[in-house]
């Protein structure tokens, strides 16, 4: 059984209807990625997944359990986390702060100080700038940042909109491998990313999304050899 199931889920802004019955699953342990051209799609799914848009049909089946209709703050109380595109961090507070913030679930609270370390050991910068507020530093540190809170939120599925977006090739590359590592730990992690190329390479399995709907899907490493579909529907 999937961890995370998405069944025909559609949803939209108002009467503007952005999700036309996309289905996805997610296996425990794996990198799965969400593609797709701008506009297509993938934040709106994400954000309804989470919670923060009400499906107007379909169902969101969380470790067995139909999660449709639940807020986000009940979806984080289980343990379902999304790294928002946009990072959304509290800037005029230190590093330590925001990622203490994370840690506001009440499964992940007994475990902050071990998640603490856990963090620190990932993402090593971090750890040299936990004084620092988070507004003076930049776009890759604060991504940094983002991805470190939701893992003190102690997640069984870590949900990452849009990694490296704006982001240095550099920095891109060390979250990246973040991800791997999180992915080698045992975490469970749907990445929307539109950097296609890399989101492949580091992913298990992927869905391509178009216009509202997953077009195909299938691993990773296929889904990126198969020249049709980069043209297709990636724009790669």
């Amino acid at each position: 059984m999937a961890l995370l199931e998405v069944r025909d889920v559609t949803s939209g802004y108002g009467e503007v209807q952005i999700l036309w019955g996309p289905s996805l699953e997610l296996e425990e342990g794996r990198l799965t990625t969400l593609v797709g051209s701008n506009g297509a799609g993938k934040t709106t799914l994400l954000r309804t997944i989470m919670g923060q848009i009400r499906p107007w049909a379909g169902q969101v089946i969380f470790q067995g359990e139909d999660v449709s209709r639940l807020p986000a703050h009940a979806k984080a109380e289980l343990g379902l986390i999304m790294v928002p595109e946009g990072r959304q961090l509290f800037t005029d507070m230190t590093v330590r702060e925001n990622l203490e913030m994370g840690a506001t679930p009440r499964r992940a609270r007994e475990n902050e100080a071990r998640n603490l370390e856990r963090v620190f050991a990932l993402f090593p910068r971090l750890k040299e700038r936990e004084a620092q507020k988070t507004g003076t530093m930049s776009g890759g540190e604060q991504q940094m940042v983002a991805v470190a809170r939701g893992i003190m939120s102690e997640p069984v599925v870590l949900m990452v909109d849009e990694l490296s977006l704006g982001l240095a090739p550099v920095l891109a590359i060390d979250l990246f491998r973040a991800l791997r590592t999180l992915r080698r730990e045992g975490l469970t992690i749907l990445l929307v990313e539109q950097n296609v190329t890399m989101a492949l390479q580091v992913s298990d399995y992927s869905y391509v999304l178009s216009k509202g709907r997953v077009e195909l899907h299938g691993p990773a490493a296929e889904i990126a050899q198969d020249e049709g579909v980069r043209k297709a529907y990636l724009g790669i």
